[in-house]
């Protein structure tokens, strides 16, 4: 099984040469860069069975960015699609839990290829979470190490043929966003979460900045915690009322849809259940569908269009 880490020697801080390295050391560089070099290109093969890719992002933490993923990509699935979601935040993967696979143990072929847990619906999982001992055990990297860690589930998950798949990023614009971007060649676009704040409304904006600036497609916004429903009928707009759609309008970005609150999402989520498939009836699994609808008429729509 690939080691999920490289240490680079011969290097100092900032990537500045080392002048005294040995011959050894150089011997050993240009063989890591050999191997970072079919890495690549066994990402390039790999991702090219796979028929859109979409990253999920988010400026800041706490906008239930995992729990819109996990519950896209259950949806993508009931309306038969083959679905794949990669879990790429190294220092809280909460995608496991999220997605009923939570205990699992990731598996190996003999030779190398590392094979995805498997969710409801067949949906297909990875994430830096299912190779750690327990759920108590830290993952303390620096940038370098991330980068080779996500380097490698790429090149080596055995995904097979999927529709989909979604990449769900850490919260911000940093290393694990940047590699994953840089690392699948034709990504379909981005799926920006957000939820009803002011304070999570300007973070959101370096989120669509950064997608921007890196050429990276907006597929659009979906605003999550939007309001609660009560029993008769009427909604409480407990964290603020439109912002999610103000940003649309001020970037120009499509708004996907509203998720509502519900208690049950805490509870489904806490248990290891998957809220999507315990709740399929409930106002947020059908928002889901109706989000899940909008994207796959976006994406498949813009691929059916002629060069």
């Amino acid at each position: 099984m690939p080691s999920i880490a490289v240490r680079v020697k011969g290097m100092s801080i900032g990537g500045e040469r080392d002048r005294s390295a040995q011959p050894t050391d150089i011997k050993h560089r240009i063989d890591m860069f050999k191997k970072i070099r079919e890495q690549e290109q066994a990402i390039k093969e790999k991702m090219s069975k796979i028929k859109y890719k979409l990253v999920v992002l988010s400026g800041k933490g706490g906008v239930g960015k995992s729990f819109v993923t996990a519950s896209l990509a259950f949806a993508l699935a009931s309306k038969g699609k083959k679905v794949g979601v990669l879990d790429a935040d190294v220092h809280g993967p909460s995608i496991p839990k999220m997605m009923g696979v939570h205990g699992y143990t990731l598996m190996a072929t003999p030779d190398g290829q590392i094979l995805p847990a498997t969710a409801p619906l067949g949906v297909k999982v990875v994430s830096i979470g299912l190779l750690l001992p327990d759920d108590h055990t830290p993952v303390i990297w620096r940038g370098p190490i991330k980068t080779s860690a996500i380097r490698e589930l790429l090149a080596y998950t055995a995904w097979g043929e999927l529709d989909y798949l979604l990449v769900d990023l850490p919260p911000g614009t940093g290393d694990e966003q940047l590699t994953v971007v840089q690392l699948i060649p034709n990504i379909t676009g981005a799926i920006i979460v957000t939820i009803p704040s002011d304070v999570s409304r300007i973070v959101v904006l370096k989120a669509i900045s950064f997608a921007k600036k890196l050429n990276l497609p907006i597929i659009g916004i979906i605003e999550n915690m939007s309001y609660f429903q009560c029993p008769d009928g009427s909604k409480h707009y407990i964290f603020g009322e439109g912002v999610g759609k103000r940003i649309a309008e001020e970037t120009n970005v499509r708004f996907l849809g509203e998720i509502p609150i519900d208690p049950l999402i805490s509870r489904a989520n806490d248990s290891g259940e998957p809220f999507f498939i315990k709740y399929p009836q409930s106002l947020a699994a059908k928002a889901f569908m109706e989000i899940a609808d909008k994207i796959i008429s976006i994406v498949e729509r813009e691929a059916s269009k002629p060069n």
